[in-house]
């Protein structure tokens, strides 16, 4: 069964299931997971606990070992197993499905994991947690998404915001849940429930988004001229080394050249999408852009990058991040 970490409280109240598995970048969904989790087994009566880490030299014997033994005083357990690099290895791949195989009845077992790949998901282990555990997914919240999660969050706490506000709250605390959390908490200790002003929320909330140059990547991809100059002068001001930043924008022309020319040359979008290797959420975004853009937008691009890459290597004259705002704005604005 696989459940979202917003669906979590509705499903725990329905009863609790013996295997747990959260796992996804998403730092604060990740420990709210896991503390709902823990909680609904106290009130349970799950009254024991034992944490496992599962690093280098672990030794898995250990884990079924614990769910086989209850101490004098308990009745029910807890088994937290956090394995920090997603990646058991062969001794703990053997370990897992062994384990999952035979589930103790009263053992609740928790396993907390980063994000993983594809092929991690696809291995023997994964797939056994899959069938016999319930996973949650703790995902990062996607830019498009984060003005709803914070309107939730500010219900909870008994406060609303029009949808301007919703937006400015979302740009200040892009690609940093955590601080969007900490934010929103505290604009329920400076105002009483109700709705929230938008000069209230100004004054009151720091800008502290995080940019990374996926981000960059993705409104650039979108057509989102705003948000990627936004995202820049964030790169820019946080010290981000302009070779990495041209690296993400030629990665996205040379992916868009590829997509363009396989369809001048008479593939279809879909095929041409198959043929550069693009997969999951990212096919939709060279999609519209494939729709956007032309093939000489992409020369003219390409050229332009090169005239970069010599700028940067100090090989001509000229200013980078400016150079790299106006590339950018060429094509998100195309």
């Amino acid at each position: 069964m696989a459940i979202t970490s917003e669906e979590l409280p509705r499903h725990l109240a329905s009863g609790l299931k013996p295997l747990y598995v959260i796992y996804g970048d998403a730092l604060l969904l990740a420990i709210e997971a896991a503390d709902s989790i823990r909680n609904a087994a106290r009130s349970a009566g799950y009254s024991e606990r034992e944490i496992f880490v599962a690093e280098q030299h672990f030794k898995w014997g250990e884990l079924r070992g614990s769910a086989q033994s209850l101490s004098l005083f308990a009745e029910r357990k807890v088994v937290d197993l956090r394995i920090p690099s997603g990646k058991p290895g062969a001794e703990g791949s053997l370990a897992l499905q062994d384990y999952c195989a035979s589930l103790a009845p009263d053992v609740l077992t928790l396993i907390s994991l980063p994000k993983l790949d594809k092929t991690a998901q696809k291995s023997q282990w994964f797939t056994a947690l899959e069938r016999h555990g319930v996973m949650i997914a703790a995902d990062d919240i996607p830019r498009n998404a984060l003005p709803r999660w914070i309107a939730g969050r500010l219900k909870w706490q008994e406060q609303t915001a029009d949808p301007a506000t919703l937006e400015f709250l979302a740009d200040r605390c892009e690609g940093n849940l955590l601080a969007a959390f900490q934010e929103i908490q505290k604009l329920a200790l400076l105002f009483p429930a109700g709705e929230l002003s938008f000069e209230q929320v100004k004054n009151a909330v720091m800008d502290v988004a995080r940019y990374d140059i996926f981000k960059l990547s993705e409104a650039l991809l979108n057509g989102n001229a705003t948000r990627f100059v936004r995202i820049l002068d964030g790169l820019r001001a946080e010290g981000t080394a302009t070779v990495l930043v041209l690296w993400a924008i030629s990665e996205e022309i040379r992916t868009l050249g590829k997509v363009l020319q396989a369809m001048q040359r008479g593939a279809n979008l879909g095929n041409a999408l198959r043929d550069a290797r693009v997969w999951g959420a990212k096919q939709g975004m060279i999609e519209n852009a494939a729709r956007r853009l032309k093939f000489p937008h992409i020369e003219r691009a390409m050229q332009q990058a090169a005239r970069l890459d010599k700028t940067i290597k100090g090989l001509r004259q000229g200013d980078v991040w400016d150079e790299l705002l106006q590339l950018g704005l060429k094509l998100a604005k195309a």
